[in-house]
Formats: structure tokens, C-alpha cells, sequence
């Protein structure tokens, strides 16, 4: 479209924009929506300044040539930036995203080519990268997080199948995993990307096991390590294309998200390196309804860099040859629930973090957590369990729900 955006920072960090910078101009007139906008929003089933929830009420008319030009950065940024208000986010992305993706201008088809040969092209997930996510998004402040998530501090989907509230979900969840790994007393468990520890620390008090966790942040290694104290659980800060050694049993919550396809049969071969004859590998994982190597760029930008979700195409093809697949579970419905009551725990505690990191950031973490719950509650996002095995396994395996 030929129009250059307002330079905004991509730090979440940045200063609060102020009353003035934020409201802007008075609310567009119908007349000043883009027919390709307007025929977009008829479709998805919402409204650019209507009266319901889910409808957008803009704050500055600029928001138009902003989305056309730079797409899903330009909305999410311009959101950020104070330019649009919307009561019911994730209810907005679920109308958008259970729609096929049509109206786009020829500057956002454009931009759309590029970061498909960007991430096509460059494997963005090398091991000098690996710990940038650690820094930008897990290490933002363990406050945070300890606000959000429950008291395992699982920073994963729950498993509400017969829970009412979070912390029943991630508990249900946690002894999942452990049954479904058929965990005993002596073994020694690998949990590859181990967060704060709660699943480490789950598995060695309920179920007598040694865990090793692996971790990029190094907010989450010193919290990990506090809340493991006095159990046989060792969480150190490491890549884990430099594991070596052998484990009984081996976990993957929430980290695949991070090894991107270009690593995907690496990642397997470690996988089945480490994972002894007779073991179990649970892998945990957000998956894509389509193949796509794409992130979304405000995501990649804002939330996680260099994430990029797999498809079931994907993790079957990095599987073959390596690992046999026994078990295949997708609750992922299960994260709207998650996100939503993730949501709710921040909001209820933010003005106890407000001084800290500002009004912008606020707004960056309801947009990252409400646009999430869409996505899940379209049912473009999946979450898998999927349990694999060596061909040398001498049991056969039985799906556990």
C-alpha cells in the first residue's frame, strides 16, 4: 500500500505511551474503513466500532493502513499502542481465526512471502540462538509468572477433563504425564525444558524417581533449584543438543514450540540417543492444524522469537525411523480454559506489578494471552501428547486418558 507505519519499539519494555499519544484522533467513520477491512470483518462476524464485546472500537482511524501494511504486528503493536479497544479479545481472534484467510492487500501478501522464505531459508533456532527466548520472554521477571500460574508453576496447558479449577487441571495434568511415562521408584526421568520445576518436582516426590531438567532461562534454573530443594532433582541451564548420558524415561513440556523444523530430526535423534531400550519419551507440545513454518510475527516479536509451532505432518516424518509413536492425545481445547484462567490471575494481581512494568506491558500480555485462548478456541491450535518408544522396547504400551 505504500504506507510506513509508525516506528514502534519491539522492546515489551518500553515506556507507557501517554493520554494524548494513546487517543489519538476520534473514532473512524464508517466511510474511512477499507472495503477490504470491512468485507473482512462481515465474514469473521464483528465490527470495526460496533456495540458487541468482540467488536472493535477504534481509537485511531490510522489502525486501518497500520493492519493492511504490516498485518498481524501492525494489529497487535496498535494495540499496544492504545490505538484500538476490544472488551472481549479472545472472542475477536476466535471469530478471525475460524476463518480462511482472505482480503489481504498486495503489501501484506507481500510480507507474508518474505517471512515464508525467511524462516524457510535460515534455520532461526541455532544453538547460539537457543537461549534468546530464555532472556526475552521466561526471564522477564519471576514475579510475573508466580502471579499467573498456579503453584507448580506449570507454565503449560492443563488437562481439565475432570477439573474445575487451574490448579486441579495442572495437577491432573502433571500425574498424567507420570502415569503415562509408567514412572517407578529408582528411575531416572529427563525433563528436556523443565520450566520452574514442577513436574520435576511432581515426579520425584510422588513417584521416587531421579530427574535431570534442562533449561534456557536462567530465572527459571534459580527458581527451579529453590523449589526442588531437598529432592533428587538437578535442573541446570543447558541446550539440549548437549546432552549426553541415558535416561529411563524422557519429558518434553512446552519446549518443542522452540526447536523449529530445520532441527526437528536432530532434536529425535537426541531423543532416541538418550532414551534407553526399554524407556518411555513423552513429548508435550502446541500443535499447528496445517503445516506452516511461518510464525506469527507479532508473537515472534513480542513473545516468543524464533518459535514455530509443528504440524502432526511434521513430528510423524521427524518420528520416522527414530522412534515408534504408541500413544497420540490432543486436548487442545484444554488451553482456552488454560489461557483464560491465566488471564484472570494476572489481571487479578497486576496492580501489585503495574508500578514495575507499566500500563504497555499490561496491554502487551492481555493481547498475548487472549489472542492465544482464540486461536485454541478456533481449533487451529492443537496440543498433543504424544508418547514414543524404541522398536527395542520389550512391552507394548496402552494409551492412558
Amino acid at each position: 500500500m505504500g504506507f510506513a507505519a509508525p516506528s514502534v519499539s519491539a522492546s515489551p519494555m518500553s515506556p507507557t505511551p501517554s493520554a494524548s499519544e494513546t487517543a489519538g484522533p476520534p473514532p473512524a467513520s464508517p466511510s474511512t474503513i477499507p472495503e477490504s477491512l470491512r468485507a473482512l470483518a462481515a465474514e469473521a462476524g464483528f465490527a470495526f466500532d460496533g456495540d458487541a464485546p468482540w467488536d472493535v472500537r477504534v481509537r485511531d482511524p490510522r489502525l486501518f493502513r497500520r493492519i493492511l501494511a504490516q498485518g498481524s504486528l501492525g494489529f497487535g503493536e496498535a494495540y499496544m499502542d492504545g490505538w484500538w479497544e476490544c472488551d472481549r479479545i479472545d472472542e475477536l481472534f476466535h471469530r478471525l481465526l475460524r476463518r480462511p484467510r482472505k482480503h489481504l492487500g498486495l503489501a501484506m501478501q507481500a510480507r507474508l512471502i518474505g517471512d515464508s522464505l525467511r524462516h524457510g531459508l535460515f534455520n532461526r533456532q541455532t544453538h547460539t540462538r537457543a537461549f534468546e527466548v530464555g532472556k526475552r520472554h521466561y526471564d522477564i521477571g519471576n514475579d510475573v509468572f508466580e502471579a499467573m500460574l498456579d503453584p507448580t508453576m506449570t507454565y503449560s496447558c492443563g488437562y481439565w477433563r475432570d477439573a474445575t479449577t487451574l490448579d486441579a487441571a495442572q495437577l491432573a495434568k502433571l500425574d498424567l504425564i507420570c502415569r503415562k511415562l509408567e514412572l517407578r521408584p529408582g528411575e531416572r526421568l529427563l525433563d528436556i525444558g523443565c520450566g520452574w520445576g514442577g513436574l520435576a518436582a511432581h515426579a520425584a516426590h510422588r513417584y521416587g524417581v531421579e530427574v535431570f531438567g534442562i533449561t534456557v532461562s536462567a530465572e527459571q534454573q534459580k527458581l527451579a533449584r529453590e523449589r526442588c530443594a531437598g529432592l533428587p532433582v538437578a535442573i541446570e541451564l543447558m541446550d539440549y543438543r548437549k546432552l549426553e548420558g541415558r535416561w529411563d524415561k524422557v519429558v518434553s513440556v512446552g519446549m518443542f514450540e522452540h526447536v523449529g523444523p530445520k532441527n526437528y530430526a536432530e532434536y529425535f535423534d537426541m531423543a532416541s540417543r538418550v532414551l534407553g531400550e526399554d524407556g518411555l519419551f513423552l513429548l508435550h507440545t502446541i500443535g499447528n492444524d496445517r503445516t506452516s513454518n511461518t510464525p506469527d510475527p507479532w508473537i515472534d516479536r513480542y513473545i516468543f522469537p524464533n518459535g514455530v509451532l509443528p504440524s502432526a505432518a511434521q513430528i510423524a516424518a521427524a518420528a520416522d525411523h527414530r522412534l515408534i509413536i504408541d500413544d497420540w492425545h490432543n486436548f487442545g481445547t484444554d488451553y482456552d480454559l488454560t489461557l483464560m484462567a491465566w488471564w484472570s490471575n494476572f489481571e487479578r494481581a497486576w496492580p501489585r506489578l503495574a508500578d514495575k512494568y507499566g500500563e504497555r506491558f499490561h496491554r502487551m500480555w492481555k493481547y498475548y494471552l487472549m489472542s492465544c485462548a482464540g486461536y485454541f478456541r478456533s481449533r487451529r491450535g492443537q496440543l498433543w501428547q504424544v508418547v514414543l518408544s524404541k522398536r527395542s522396547r520389550s512391552d507394548g504400551y496402552r494409551s492412558l486418558r
